[in-house]
């Protein structure tokens, strides 16, 4: 009984083993990552750079859903909404990070990053000033009330502080969205070869690598 389960987990290490392997093998590095810190962070993280109005992020939100699912759960996934984009002034970016943020704190980012994702790419919606962005919530289940109070809350800002601060640290490597960083040290670099399965596999693999 005991060789038999030596034999068992024996076999289930190598297993792994073989597919850490094969992963190395199959995600060069300068090819389909980039090193761009000495170190990674002590805890495994995903930042995913994007910004609303990006057509190419809200086609990538599947892969998205995707890499959520398949990472272990310890890896912490974050979503990064940046303010440099040409579509719309920064403090109107600023102002839609902080709706993501209402919804980060009142757990249901879903529900609101998908409202306003759908709001500029489905009804293609115009998002001219602060005003709009609350009725983007306020019509998608979000009481008005709660949303005054939590768009001037301390909480609320202290978030959009830390979003923007990541912007900074990695604006230099981050000139386009979206944008994987993982770890703080890879670089996620997608190539025209690459199959969506492909690029959920890659996040995973680098999320493993110190």
């Amino acid at each position: 009984m005991k060789k038999t389960i030596i034999s068992i987990a024996f076999a289930v290490l190598s297993v792994f083993i073989s597919a850490q392997a094969s992963a190395q093998i199959r995600f060069v590095e300068n090819e389909h990552y980039k090193v761009i810190s000495d170190e990674a962070t002590a805890k495994p993280e995903v930042k995913e750079f994007f910004s609303f109005w990006c057509p190419h992020c809200f086609n990538f939100e599947p892969l998205v859903a995707e890499m959520k699912k398949n990472l272990d759960p310890s890896v912490k996934f974050d979503k990064v909404h940046v303010n440099f984009m040409g579509f719309a002034g920064q403090d109107l970016q600023d102002d839609v990070t902080k709706a993501m943020m209402i919804g980060r704190t009142l757990d249901k980012s879903e529900q609101v990053n998908l409202a306003i994702f759908n709001f500029i790419h489905r009804q293609r919606g115009k998002i001219t000033n602060a005003n709009d962005v609350r009725t983007i919530l306020v019509d998608n289940g979000i009481d008005a009330a709660q949303f005054d109070k939590m768009n001037k809350s301390f909480a609320v800002n202290s978030m959009l502080k830390k979003n923007n601060k990541a912007i900074e640290q990695f604006r230099r490597h981050v000139s386009g969205v979206p944008n994987f960083i993982v770890n703080g040290k890879f670089q996620a670099q997608f190539t025209r070869d690459m199959t969506p399965d492909d690029m959920v596999d890659l996040i995973v693999f680098l999320s493993t690598m110190k």
